[in-house]
């Protein structure tokens, strides 16, 4: 599956030390793409472009 969308965020430090970065995605992206608040995100530089990808986890059987 491949889908994309582009749009420009502004990141955030949460300010716990933890080097994490907070991105606040436009709810239309967040449909398209099939993601909720809390979901774990690649983060890859592609061609000078910032890609984020969904982390996936497999469902156990």
């Amino acid at each position: 599956m491949t889908q994309s969308a582009r749009t420009t965020v502004k990141c955030q430090d949460p300010g716990d030390g933890s080097e994490d970065v907070i991105v606040d995605i436009p709810p239309d992206i967040l449909k398209e793409m099939n993601l909720a608040v809390g979901d774990k995100l690649s983060i890859e530089l592609v061609d000078s472009v910032i890609v984020l990808r969904p982390v996936r986890e497999p469902n156990p059987e």
